[in-house]
């Protein structure tokens, strides 16, 4: 309950010397700290309290868990056996900074605010990444 989600990794039992595997769970972000977990759909705990902004998909749990399974999949697959993240917290659109999500997609219809684009026009959004080669933070949009 004091985490919106984690990665880790752990050894099977198969084999003399196990396998070893990553994993990631991700809690509901709406009923689990949602002022940490489901911001910016979800006024925050601390820091500026701005309008929380339209959950793409009007589910602030699902859309927050999204958030978090993103963060959680960038840091597994660039480390998979460590804690390190490469998801950029709080930043989704240029010109983001503590309290302010960024410029940001909004659909015309229902008012969500998005970045990404998935399957049959579901839309999405996502955290933006490290950029090593930067040094900062890149936004899908």
């Amino acid at each position: 309950m004091s985490r919106c989600g984690t990665h880790g990794h752990a050894r099977g039992n198969t084999g003399k010397r196990g396998s070893k595997f990553a994993y990631i769970w991700v809690g509901n972000s709406e009923t689990q700290c949602p002022g940490q977990c489901a911001w910016p759909f979800h006024a925050p705990v601390y820091g500026p309290q701005n309008p929380p902004l339209v959950a793409p998909n009007n589910d602030v749990g699902l859309d927050g868990m999204v958030i978090n399974l993103a963060s959680l999949l960038a840091g597994t697959a660039t480390n998979p056996f460590g804690n390190a993240a490469s998801a950029c917290p709080g930043v989704y659109g240029k010109g983001a900074y503590p309290g302010y999500a960024g410029n940001l997609l909004v659909d015309t219809t229902t008012g969500g605010s998005f970045n990404a684009y998935g399957a049959n026009g579901r839309k999405f959004l996502l955290p933006a990444l490290y950029d090593p080669t930067t040094s900062d933070c890149s936004t899908m949009v």
